[in-house]
């Protein structure tokens, strides 16, 4: 479960507990929406978490950088004369 459907799991027992004012025989709505936004409370805080640990992770892991050598044979040597040695 991620943040989003923990929201909306609050919402949808939001409007159950309090914007439903008719009733159903054998199911009563205000408990139902109860446990909806406890369910969605409790998973948003399970999302939170997780996602506050693996962005911890992330932050620490270690990068590993890989360098290539190029050798390249086909130089000339440098000569005796040149001014530049």
């Amino acid at each position: 479960m991620r943040i989003g459907t923990s929201l909306v799991l609050i919402a949808i027992g939001a409007i159950l507990k309090f914007a439903i004012t008719w009733s159903t025989s054998g199911i009563n709505l205000s408990n139902v929406g109860v446990i909806l936004m406890v369910v969605g409370l409790v998973g948003l805080v399970i999302s939170l978490v997780l996602a506050s640990t693996a962005r911890r992770s992330d932050v620490t892991a270690q990068r590993i950088s890989l360098q290539t050598t190029v050798r390249d044979d086909n130089v000339d040597p440098p000569r005796g004369d040149d001014p530049r040695i």
